[in-house]
């Protein structure tokens, strides 16, 4: 009954052919599997009819999944405009970061700046250190405490020798097409990892190590 109410208020609106159509928390009601089913549908109408859909939503995964391009505010104020890519991988500000998507946030110190970028070193980690490209409003200075972001999905586990960071795995949840293992650092600093697909569980025991790539880092200052 509920997709069908969506359906016919979609055409009532649709009828008169207006060059924008706002959609204010459209599939809220429905459940998970309709939610889905209407995205479909409305992704599809937005692409026949060429009409401006400005959709608005507080999930998250929705707005990467529906949208062209996504605005993100915060207390009525526009923290970031871009594509769903853009928003995900390239948060502009913490705010973004934490907002869409799951995060990883690592303290790390600062030690040195070239043309590059910036070389960090994690709080509490023995002797790595992850080069990353600071934004502009990072502020970077040798000394300068920041936190590095991180998607779960973009860390990767690797022996101990191999590490960036150590620590151990606490806990874990299964959710079919991944697995989401909750670390904890040596320095007791949370890590979030979502692996894909089947893992050796004995792998999980023990001293575990973690990396990611540089380009999987954002920084900002802390």
């Amino acid at each position: 009954a509920a997709q069908l109410q969506q359906r016919v208020a979609l055409g009532r609106a649709l009828a008169p052919a207006p060059r924008v159509l706002l959609l204010d928390e459209p599939l809220s009601a429905l459940d998970l599997k309709l939610r889905k089913e209407m995205q479909i549908e409305l992704k599809r109408l937005q692409t026949e009819t060429g009409i401006t859909f400005v959709f608005v939503t507080h999930d998250q995964e929705e707005a990467l999944t529906m949208s062209d391009r996504v605005a993100v505010l915060s207390a009525g104020r526009l923290m970031q405009v871009g594509a769903p890519a853009e928003i995900y991988e390239q948060p502009a500000n913490r705010f973004v970061a934490e907002f869409i998507g799951d995060a990883n946030f690592l303290p790390a110190t600062c030690v040195s700046v070239n043309v590059q970028g910036a070389v960090f070193r994690f709080d509490g980690a023995t002797d790595a250190a992850a080069p990353v490209q600071l934004p502009d409003s990072a502020g970077c200075r040798p000394g300068a405490k920041a936190v590095l972001v991180v998607r779960p999905e973009r860390v990767a586990l690797v022996p101990v020798q191999q590490a960036q960071l150590l620590g151990e795995v606490r806990g874990t949840m299964y959710s079919g097409s991944d697995l989401m293992l909750h670390c904890a650092l040596a320095d007791g600093t949370a890590l979030r990892v979502r692996l894909a697909g089947a893992v050796d569980r004995a792998a999980l025991s023990g001293t575990v190590g973690f990396s990611f790539a540089p380009h999987a880092v954002r920084a900002f200052a802390a």
